[in-house]
């Protein structure tokens, strides 16, 4: 049963170009598979998550991350009466703008981007589904609906300070009201990316080897949960007792989400989508109690595994193909690809704009295409 303060594709305030609704689909449903045919979709199948795509084909990439969040969102907007086809396309969307090396290729874009405006992962979303995917007649981008620009603009908060620089060009013109929380479903896409991430990027440590199960036992949620499994089933072989222990970290964080969202809506019941962006304070989120052990969990992730020695040494090589890539292509856009060279020609001498579009380039490309292109133009040595 769909709940009063659900988003309505019905009454969506509509798309930037106007067009025909489809017979068969809600607008919500079009944003959602308009996003999955999108090229930036696809090429996340080989972009980082934390290790880089060809170092194993087990660990998640960008890809399988999205997905497993669109998983994750759709299950809560369900429980909760929400759109769930509007929370899917939030989820799906909601990394379109990472870099080669994910957060590697941001770190090394930001500096390189910040005399021209910066990088952002979550504005550079913005810029693709409105001005970069390029494959409609009517209109640059993918023209989805207002709620759905605004859960990926905002899906994490309000977006308050200087803004980023596509942020700013893209709000000049429609307004994506900034300043309020996004409506309930871009909420539910943001804690599925938190459920998501915690528990693969869990999964994907063990199997790396960089640490071991019996390191995890002195965490809180994840220890309980392989001594429950192993209470229920003594002497489990070692591949299935990680992952009914990992289903179970899995469960207790969107058990957490469920009562708490069901508390807080039940003390605002706020009558409208547009009552819960003006709250002033998030509906979806944990409970203070397994938000603090999160942290923990997230501390020992973080020097475990994404400060892994083995994975600072990936990161340096890696940064350096961002880089010099970036030098190579600034240096003379005109080696850009013969598609991109009437971007190239509107910009003129102007150095911002060569470099933004320098900089979507480099940040479009996957991880095997930047290293396949910093070998081939630089002379480079394969990152691996």
């Amino acid at each position: 049963m769909r709940a009063p303060f659900a988003s309505d594709p019905a009454a969506s305030r509509g798309r930037l170009h106007a067009e025909a609704e489809s017979r068969w689909r809600s607008a919500f449903q079009r944003d959602r598979d308009r996003v999955i045919h999108s090229s930036a979709f696809r090429r996340l199948k080989h972009k980082t998550q934390v290790f880089v795509e060809h170092e194993g084909d087990y660990y998640r990439t960008r890809l399988t991350h999205s997905i497993e969040v669109a998983q994750v969102a759709r299950t809560l907007a369900n429980v909760l009466g929400l759109d769930a086809e509007l929370a899917e396309a939030v989820a799906l969307a909601h990394d379109l703008g990472h870099p080669p090396f994910g957060h590697t290729g941001e770190e090394a874009l930001e500096r390189l981007m910040a005399p021209h405006g910066g990088f952002d992962h979550n504005a550079q979303a913005l810029r693709i589904v409105t001005r970069l995917e390029r494959h409609y007649a009517g209109f640059d981008g993918l023209n989805l609906t207002w709620e759905t620009l605004e859960g990926i603009a905002k899906h994490n908060g309000p977006v308050e300070g200087p803004l980023p620089w596509a942020v700013a060009e893209y709000v000049a013109g429609h307004d994506l009201e900034l300043a309020t929380h996004a409506g309930p479903e871009a909420q539910v896409a943001a804690i599925a990316d938190d459920v998501a991430y915690n528990h693969h990027d869990l999964h994907d440590g063990l199997r790396s080897g960089l640490f071991s199960a019996g390191d995890l036992m002195a965490l809180p949620v994840v220890g309980p949960a392989f001594a429950a499994v192993d209470a229920r089933w003594p002497g489990l072989d070692p591949m299935r007792r990680r992952h009914e222990a990992l289903r179970l970290v899995f469960g207790v964080m969107v058990e957490d989400v469920i009562a708490v969202a069901r508390a807080r809506l039940g003390e605002a019941q706020p009558a409208n989508a547009q009552a819960v962006r003006e709250l002033g304070a998030p509906i979806i989120g944990f409970s203070e109690g397994l938000f603090a052990e999160l942290k923990v969990i997230r501390s020992f992730l973080f020097h475990r595994l994404y400060r892994a020695p083995s994975v600072m040494e990936m990161r340096a090589r890696v940064t350096v193909v961002v880089e010099e890539l970036f030098a190579f292509f600034l240096d003379d856009p005109r080696r850009l690809p013969a598609d991109w060279q009437g971007d190239v020609a509107a910009a003129g001498g102007d150095a911002t704009r060569l470099a933004r579009l320098v900089s979507d380039y480099v940040s479009g490309m996957t991880d095997r295409f930047a290293i396949q292109e910093h070998v081939r133009l630089l002379g480079g040595v394969p990152a691996r």
